[in-house]
């Protein structure tokens, strides 16, 4: 198997360490617009003896064209995006239009129903990618979409909650939850800021059987969920996220629902951005103090302004938990289970020297090619992880050192 990895940023750089310790692939190409980037993700694995099997490049990610060319030169066979999501759409047409399979961690973006925000979908997360899926089946090629923790290993637990643990599920409820904290700052998210604030402040969705999808109020329908792993207890709220789009295709529940746990100070802290339009992609224009004007978008000041999630990991303390809560029954009585995925930031950074939300999304994507080198997990068109057998993920994930684990509720 041959690798076009876009994106070296953290996760992108983890995606590296984890794979260079793994055997199932001949080459991995690291590309980013920042050259300097992709060169220091291959140099991280100089240390792994694997050095021969990487190479870095420069690449616009928004460049079909050169995308296109990158894919072709390099032989690759997949095209893993680790890029954030408003360059979904140039790669995934670009690998559709060269025949290569395509891996992503996070679909293409919504846009809110222009009335009825709170109440209707508008453009749901991964309806352009879902457009497309004729011609990915005619191309015979798999597009494997929203292939990382959240979404990713979430959908593979309730695949398996469906396959093994349940014979009707009443509801999968995607919870998320950690006890991090980041020494010498007051506000660090761990993740990519620019998508924290795309599906916080987006309007949720809600997928009930009767009802179809709809939306509601950002934060909503607030909940105290338990976690495993030291964390315990934490608020969580109804946040837009693509496995409430995703599951109910292969699952059959009656309601799915996706809630994070953000905390107060980082809810108020989303909506004072709101409030005064620094969450806004669109460009504004600014004046400097020498009387010239640039265009800059609001949401990538903020992003600017914000330590990189990446370069926290040595100043982080605490776990993150994903998980797949599932309510249901099973011959015949009720019955409710956690199946969760907890990693600890002081073994994440010990054994790849990447923090635990970043190696926790790129293990993921890991896992799943080297299922598809193997011919293990085989399809065509476009496919959530759900689609595919969960066991011998699950298996393949624990053999990476990261065991997953089940609570019965």
């Amino acid at each position: 198997m041959r690798i076009l990895l876009i994106g070296a940023g953290g996760v992108g750089t983890a995606v590296t360490r984890i794979a260079a310790r793994r055997g199932f692939f001949e080459r991995m190409v690291v590309a980013d617009y920042d050259l300097g980037r992709a060169e220091a993700a291959v140099a991280a694995v100089r240390g792994e003896g694997a050095q021969e099997r990487f190479a870095a490049a420069r690449l616009d990610a928004s460049d079909e064209e050169q995308v296109r060319a990158l894919l072709a030169s390099e032989r690759c066979d997949v095209l893993l995006n680790a890029t954030d999501p408003r360059f979904v759409m140039p790669l995934f047409r670009a690998a559709l239009a060269v025949g290569a399979n395509y891996l992503d961690m996070a679909m293409s973006l919504s846009r809110p129903h222009p009335e009825l925000p709170y109440e209707r979908t508008g453009v749901m997360l991964g309806d352009e990618q879902f457009a497309l899926a004729e011609a990915w089946e005619r191309s015979g090629r798999l597009a494997l979409v929203g292939m990382g923790v959240e979404p990713g290993l979430s959908d593979v637990f309730a695949r398996y909650a469906a396959e093994e643990l349940f014979d009707t599920i009443e509801e999968v409820g995607v919870r998320d939850g950690a006890n991090l904290t980041v020494e010498g700052h007051d506000f660090a998210p761990s993740f990519n800021i620019w998508t924290t604030i795309e599906e916080c402040l987006n309007p949720p969705v809600v997928y009930e059987k009767d009802r179809g999808w709809f939306t509601t109020e950002p934060f909503s329908e607030p909940e105290v969920f338990d976690f495993p792993g030291g964390i315990g207890p934490v608020e969580c709220v109804n946040v837009e996220h693509e496995e409430v789009l995703l599951i109910p295709r292969w699952v059959d529940a009656r309601r799915v629902t996706f809630k994070y746990g953000l905390g107060e100070e980082f809810i108020n802290a989303l909506r004072v951005l709101h409030r005064i339009g620094l969450d806004r992609t669109e460009p504004v224009a600014v004046t400097a103090a020498d009387g010239s004007r640039v265009e800059v978008s609001p949401r990538d000041v903020v992003a600017a302004c914000l330590p990189d999630p990446a370069a926290l990991g040595d100043r982080m303390q605490g776990s993150t938990c994903a998980g797949t809560w599932v309510k249901g029954t099973r011959e015949g009585r009720p019955r409710e289970v956690y199946l969760h995925h907890v990693v600890d930031n002081a073994w994440s950074m010990k054994e790849y020297g990447s923090q635990a939300v970043v190696w926790q999304t790129a293990v993921n994507p890991v896992v799943a090619l080297e299922l598809i080198a193997s011919g293990t997990w085989s399809g065509t068109g476009v496919l959530g992880p759900e689609a595919l057998p969960p066991r011998p993920f699950l298996d393949l994930l624990t053999a990476y050192g990261s065991p997953w684990g089940m609570r019965e509720q």
